[in-house]
C-alpha cells in the first residue's frame, strides 16, 4: 500500500513497497511531475538522514535566497545551469542519492521555497518533459512537514 505525504502539484513523497530491510520504493513528485522515473528504490540508511537534514535546513530557512532577484524561476534555472563555478552548488537541492540522478534541481527562498528542475537524461520516459524547466513553489514549513512525515514512516518501517 502506498502512503502519500504532500501534494503532487507542489511537492509529495509517496512511500511504497518494502523491497528489503534497507530498500523501499519511494516516489518523489514536484510541480505535478514524478522525479523518480528511472530509479525509485531508496536505500534507507542514507536516504532518511538526507531527508531529515534537508527538512531541517528548509524549516530553519537555511536555504539561500534567490541568486538572481527579479528573474523568473526558469531564468534562474538557466543561469545556474550555465554557471560552472561552485556558486551553483549552493543551490543544489534534494541531494538524496541515486533516485534523483536524472534530474537537475535547484532551490532557493523567495518568500516561499522555490524548486526548479529539469530532466536531463535522453532516455527520460516522457520526451516532451526532457529539457523543460518545471517550477514548484510552496511554504517552507509545508515542505519540511511533508518530508519529515515521510522520513518518520520510512524509519519506522525499516526497523520492522
Amino acid at each position: 500500500m502506498t502512503r502519500r505525504f504532500g501534494d503532487r502539484a507542489t511537492f509529495a513523497v509517496e512511500v511504497g513497497e518494502v523491497e528489503s530491510p534497507h530498500l523501499r520504493t519511494v516516489d518523489l513528485w514536484a510541480a505535478g511531475k514524478q522525479l523518480t522515473t528511472d530509479d525509485n528504490s531508496a536505500y534507507l540508511p542514507s536516504f532518511c538522514p538526507a531527508m531529515r537534514l534537508t527538512a531541517a535546513q528548509v524549516r530553519q530557512r537555511d536555504v539561500p535566497p534567490c541568486p538572481f532577484p527579479g528573474r523568473s524561476p526558469e531564468a534562474v534555472f538557466r543561469l545556474l545551469e550555465q554557471d560552472e563555478t561552485a556558486f551553483r552548488e549552493r543551490f543544489w537541492f534534494l541531494q538524496w542519492g541515486e533516485t534523483l540522478d536524472t534530474v537537475s534541481r535547484y532551490a532557493y527562498l523567495d518568500g516561499d521555497l522555490v524548486l526548479v528542475f529539469s530532466f536531463w537524461r535522453p532516455t527520460h520516459p516522457i520526451p516532451d518533459d526532457r529539457g523543460t524547466i518545471f517550477v514548484a513553489t510552496l511554504p517552507p514549513d509545508e515542505f519540511a512537514t511533508t518530508v519529515l512525515a515521510a522520513a518518520e514512516l520510512l524509519d519506522v518501517e525499516s526497523v520492522r
